[in-house]
């Protein structure tokens, strides 16, 4: 597999990734993942000194990386535009409803 295959599959809630899985998925190094993990920019869960991501930090990490890499931005600035991104989008789901 290349840096540029495209993975399709199904994201399940109740299953969880270890940092280096999450690190996988993404492309990335384990220390990108630590970092913005520790520094609150992605969730995930610190339990009994080891870290498991669910689907919605895979999510959360593609989008930095996409925002990190295009924009050549600093972690808290992807992760204020992933933000304002979300944001936006639950916004218009808002507005679609009513």
């Amino acid at each position: 597999m290349t840096h540029d295959d495209v993975l399709i599959g199904e994201l399940l809630d109740d299953a969880s990734l270890s940092l280096v899985e999450l690190a996988q998925a993404c492309h990335v190094e384990e220390q990108w993942v630590l970092e913005r993990a520790e520094a609150g920019i992605i969730q995930g869960d610190y339990q009994a000194e080891v870290w498991h991501f669910f689907s919605e930090d895979l999510i959360r990490a593609r989008k930095l990386i996409t925002i990190e890499r295009s924009f050549d931005a600093d972690a808290e600035l992807a992760a204020l535009v992933a933000d304002l991104i979300d944001e936006i989008h639950q916004l218009k789901k808002q507005l679609k409803v009513t």
